[in-house]
């Protein structure tokens, strides 16, 4: 709070403005400053509530902080609710701010619009506007129907990023796909000989096991799983990860039972996705889920619509080269994060299959793009953007309605 009152003052070197101006900057100095209070307690939320959206609350009263909370899981009581169950009778006339726009609708819990109108909040900010249907604007509407002043926008881009999987899940009614790949300088996934053990340093690795913790499921291919063996788990120090739910791509149900994956020492489960006409028997927490087939294996679209009916909203791609370059090439990808690691292989296995576009002008390219050190390797990361020629995607067969209801 210093910093924003210091920056208010340091505003006065500046070309003279209207005493009105100068109270509009401090105002929004002050309500950005409280809304990344809630972006923080939002992100408690992530990989722990889906189908229903991460979400941060703060109450603040005559300038200081009186309750804090956080959706902690799918069915229990939303932000704004924990936050005024812990304000009490500190809530009457005081402000909320909110990454996400209450609801306003019966789901597994009761509208936020009513609880926020009983405990009279005085004035609501708003990070991100629901997309969702079921509310869309009909919370905030109550709520100057009631009396409560609504400010909407508030630090926009950053609330929208921390639900960018959950905008994605509720519009397209697919998961948000991530695609992690750690690569030479060269774009080797592995040696001539296949070794890929490491690529990338610890820090990295460490990093994709607190994205891993974050996400609702990790898929490999079948390649991928029968190489490398992974256990696909978030395993963080204290032993406080959460494991995502383990999806492996195996067309023809031919890997074989000794794996890993198909004896998961974990709560989360392992979900086959294969295009057999045959059954096979898993032992516990192993599932199998049968999928269309499509061009080079299970229909990727197909799997992803399954796997939106479950509730996955933010599906992370770890696969090999094949699986890389089927997701990049339906259009699936909505995030790429390449850890690039100051090695070169020489021969080795490129990190996408294929023989590749015969023309720069059909290359894909990233947007939004940024670059950061993690240890010794640079990450990059950005949206994966198609050429106008080229943007037919296969559609997502669509979940059923009550897994996108919050």
């Amino acid at each position: 709070m210093t910093r924003i009152l210091a920056r208010a003052r340091r505003s006065r070197a500046r070309p003279p403005r209207r005493r009105g101006e100068r109270a509009a900057l401090f105002d929004r100095a002050v309500a950005e400053f409280f809304m990344r209070l809630a972006l923080r307690e939002a992100e408690k939320g992530l990989g722990r509530t889906s189908p229903n959206p991460a979400v941060g609350a703060v109450l603040v009263r005559n300038g200081r902080v009186v309750a804090r909370g956080h959706h902690a899981r799918a069915g229990g009581p939303h932000a704004e609710v924990v936050a005024l169950r812990r304000a009490g009778a500190r809530a009457r006339g005081a402000d909320l701010y909110t990454t996400l726009e209450p609801c306003d609708h019966h789901g597994r819990t009761p509208p936020c619009s009513v609880a926020i109108l009983e405990a009279g909040v005085r004035r609501i900010y708003v990070g991100s506007r629901d997309p969702n249907p079921l509310v869309n604007g009909r919370g905030l509407a109550r709520l100057r129907r009631g009396g409560v002043e609504v400010v909407v926008g508030v630090l926009a881009p950053e609330c929208d990023a921390l639900n960018a999987h959950w905008f994605r899940f509720i519009t397209a009614r697919r998961p948000y796909v991530t695609l992690k790949a750690a690569i030479t300088l060269d774009g080797k996934l592995a040696t001539r000989t296949g070794d890929s053990r490491w690529v990338s340093g610890p820090e990295a690795r460490a990093w994709v096991h607190r994205l891993r913790d974050r996400v609702d499921a990790v898929l490999v291919g079948a390649g991928t799983a029968r190489a490398d063996d992974p256990l696909l788990t978030a395993r963080l120090p204290g032993g406080r990860g959460r494991d995502p739910i383990r999806v492996v791509l195996d067309t023809d149900l031919s890997l074989p039972p000794r794996l890993a994956l198909f004896h998961p020492h974990s709560p989360a489960p392992t979900l086959v996705a294969h295009a057999a006409g045959r059954a096979r028997r898993f032992g516990p927490g192993v599932e199998p889920v049968a999928c269309r087939r499509g061009p080079g294996g299970v229909d990727l679209g197909d799997l992803l619509g399954r796997l939106a009916a479950r509730g996955v909203t933010h599906l992370l791609v770890e696969g090999g080269a094949e699986v890389n370059a089927r997701f990049l090439e339906a259009g699936l990808v909505d995030r790429l994060a390449l850890f690039v690691a100051p090695r070169i292989a020489g021969g080795g296995r490129s990190w996408v299959a294929g023989e590749g576009v015969a023309r720069m002008a059909d290359a894909l390219r990233l947007e939004e793009v940024t670059v950061e050190r993690i240890g010794a390797d640079l990450l990059v990361t950005g949206r994966p953007v198609r050429p106008a020629a080229a943007r037919a995607r296969p559609r997502a067969a669509r979940p059923s309605v009550r897994a996108a209801v919050r």
